[in-house]
């Protein structure tokens, strides 16, 4: 009953005006994609960046709390820009990502992502110690920052597998 709720909102979403506008006209969903793919990399790159450091992989030499100022507030208008240009991207072919379970996956590693995220960022402005303060916190941190890591990059590579799923 949802596969066919969501084909029966594919259908009507792909009859619209605007989804014929954007299927039809040569630039706008290679425009939509290079902006999403360009946002996706910045986004990834801002994230795991603050993750290698809780790591201590890289930085080790400045402060959790600065990196995290550095570079945590960027996601949160790209995540904006990325809900615009993939809406855009479904509407103008929405049986390809609406019906199909790598999109949901990858929907639900994105609610873990901002979750996990916003946590981290929430920890480092309300105490921006908290997580060097003892061995615990640092494990508690390493482990937080290594399933970052995973969660970003089963986003990408979900993001990227929607086009060999699709839907018959």
């Amino acid at each position: 009953m949802f596969v066919a709720a969501l084909t029966a909102l594919s259908k009507w979403l792909a009859a619209t005006s605007l989804s014929s506008t954007i299927l039809t006209t040569g630039w706008i969903i290679p425009t939509l994609q290079t902006v999403h793919i360009l946002c996706v990399a910045v986004l990834f790159s801002s994230a795991v960046l603050v993750d290698l450091r809780m790591l201590g992989v890289l930085q080790r030499d400045v402060p959790l709390s600065d990196v995290a100022r550095r570079f945590l507030p960027a996601i949160w208008p790209i995540l904006l820009v990325l809900l615009v240009t993939g809406g855009l991207l479904i509407v103008g072919e929405p049986r390809r990502s609406l019906v199909n379970g790598t999109f949901y996956l990858k929907m639900a590693l994105l609610a873990v992502a901002i979750v996990l995220t916003s946590a981290l960022q929430w920890s480092l402005a309300s105490t921006p110690g908290f997580w060097d303060r003892d061995t615990g916190r640092r494990v508690a941190g390493g482990i937080a920052a290594v399933a970052s890591i995973l969660v970003w990059s089963g986003i990408l590579f979900a993001g990227r597998w929607i086009a060999y799923t699709q839907a018959g």
